[in-house]
């Protein structure tokens, strides 16, 4: 698979808050790192719950030889991560898998946006740094948060990039104008993005709208953002009639998969696409949290990726497992719907 991991073992080096609500974790692998892209995750295996899980978080700043970063924002509605996290001490050991990138870069352009909403600082700060460093590149940044207050690694940003720094704070009524931003872009701009799901739909929005190669805006979102409210709700499976209650801090893909209902994952961030199932009815609404979807195919909600996605009420999904099938599965599965861009 694309996104196939190598886990290795790792000790908590140190821990510090950068702001209020958001806590920098110091990684120390047991064996150096081969190098890897900027703008790079890592899947964390914790215990929630008593039960083991995954959670992915992206690498704060530059490459280091023998140490990474992580920043974990404590999210009260999360699905029990950041509070695992929070919770453990420098000395904890842990299990990480290798870094990697979901964010392709060109790195031969001569003018960046970079943009990112709230704790979607995190894999900007490396990219940041980098393009700074080298000559010939005209780069801004467009940094939105709710208050200045909130805003992760705002002062080594400001040193960093000067008045290339552009900080949108919603308390000081200072919002993204993303037709703005992007009229004042040359023609041959890359602007890459991280931030929530209302942020990454905007801008793909006004993005499309400007003329401009879909290919030249590449984005990344964090999959617990989505656009209602994070509940529990049902999931009816339409050969077998059975019903799973998907909790607010499971996953829908988790649930079915504890339930005997297997569905191939990869990436588990809404981005791969290799997840995806059909949706046969719909007795609510889906919070289609993903970013492999176009638009239009989110309005007909045909599909889903129950990796980050939800809903409100019950939705009756085919996972295709079947029992009496080799290896409990069809073997004509159908063609994967082409990725949103």
């Amino acid at each position: 698979m694309r996104f196939a991991e190598h886990w290795i073992g790792c000790v908590v080096e140190a821990m510090r808050d950068i702001t209020p609500g958001i806590r920098e974790i110091t990684l120390r692998p047991d064996a150096p790192l081969a190098p890897y892209p900027l703008g790079s995750h890592i899947n964390v295996s914790l215990l929630i719950d008593g039960r083991p899980r995954t959670r992915s978080y992206s690498l704060v700043g530059e490459r280091q030889p023998e140490t990474l970063r992580i920043a974990v924002r404590l999210a009260p509605d999360s699905r029990g991560g950041s509070k695992a996290m929070w919770a453990l001490r420098p000395g904890a050991r842990l299990r990480i898998s290798s870094p990697s990138s979901l964010v392709e870069i060109d790195w031969t352009r001569q003018r960046y946006c970079l943009i990112a909403g709230g704790i979607g600082i995190t894999p900007i700060t490396g990219i940041a740094h980098a393009l700074r460093h080298r000559d010939g590149i005209d780069v801004e940044l467009h940094y939105a948060m709710k208050s200045r207050t909130e805003a992760a690694y705002l002062e080594e940003l400001s040193d960093l990039l000067r008045h290339r720094l552009i900080v949108h704070a919603s308390d000081e009524a200072d919002r993204l104008d993303f037709d703005d931003i992007f009229a004042a872009l040359p023609v041959d701009a890359m602007a890459i993005l991280c931030g929530p799901m209302r942020m990454l739909e905007a801008a793909r929005r006004a993005w499309n709208a400007s003329g401009r190669a879909p290919s030249d805006l590449r984005y990344e979102t964090f999959g617990s953002s989505g656009l209602l409210p994070t509940a529990e709700f049902r999931v009816r499976l339409k050969h077998s009639g059975a019903e799973i209650v998907v909790p607010q801090n499971r996953s829908m893909l988790a649930a079915l998969n504890d339930a005997g209902f297997e569905v191939m994952s990869d990436c588990e961030r809404g981005e791969c696409g290799v997840c995806a199932i059909d949706v046969t009815a719909i007795d609510g609404e889906i919070d289609h949290r993903d970013v492999f979807f176009s638009d239009h195919q989110k309005q007909a909600n045909a599909k889903i990726c129950p990796c980050v996605s939800r809903a409100i009420g019950t939705v009756t999904v085919d996972t295709l497992y079947r029992p009496d099938t080799p290896q409990g599965r069809l073997s004509d599965l159908p063609a994967m719907p082409p990725a949103a861009t």
